[in-house]
């Protein structure tokens, strides 16, 4: 194949794409070698058809109609492609993850996340992205909900927990999921499975 037709494939891939959707060089490897899917990024970077979020990484563009421009890219899925890429799981951590089940409307500068890769810090714009080495039991093999939800009521403690916050989190589960997660979370710190177990009742 040449530039031109990898180029193509690469671009119809990214057209079926929602906007949003964050991705580096090894989501296109199946098309293409590694050298040539760089060159195609980079020649799609300057026809803005994406956009390069940094060293990398690069976002499908996602217009916000509220704001009249286009959103800045969400750096959840750009720590999750960075994971993705060096075969990390990575789960959001503290306030991060408080923020993305709705318990918190801070938005945080410092965006933390879970790993069982290494510790790591990366720029994304203005956002400081921190992975942090956790125990592989509260992320490894688990499901990105499950995993999500230990490390929100670890970042909330047994003494920041009320009927309040369980209806919520138990409101924004399906039956399945809730059947899911007490499967996966058998093995999490005790007052962790107890209040998982309130959640999913």
């Amino acid at each position: 194949m040449t530039l031109e037709q990898y180029l193509s494939s690469i671009r119809r891939r990214i057209g079926k794409a929602p906007e949003g959707t964050v991705f580096t060089a090894s989501d296109f490897t199946d098309i293409a070698p590694q050298g040539v899917v760089k060159m195609a990024l980079s020649r799609l970077v300057q026809e803005n058809r994406i956009r390069r979020v940094m060293r990398g990484v690069y976002d499908k563009p996602e217009y916000s109609k509220f704001l009249n421009e286009y959103a800045a890219p969400q750096i959840d899925k750009v720590a999750r492609a960075i994971g993705k890429n060096n075969g990390w799981t990575v789960i959001p951590y503290g306030e991060a993850a408080a923020n993305l089940l709705g318990l918190s409307t801070q938005v945080p500068a410092k965006w933390i996340f879970a790993t069982d890769g290494p510790y790591k810090e990366y720029r994304c714009g203005t956002a400081e992205i921190r992975f942090k080495h956790v125990a592989n039991k509260d992320i490894t093999g688990l499901s990105f909900k499950s995993a999500l939800l230990i490390q929100a009521l670890k970042a909330l403690g047994s003494t920041g927990l009320n009927e309040q916050v369980i209806r919520h989190l138990s409101s924004n589960l399906t039956p399945k999921e809730k059947q899911m997660i007490l499967k996966e979370t058998k093995g999490a710190t005790a007052w962790v499975a107890g209040t998982i177990r309130e959640i999913c009742a």
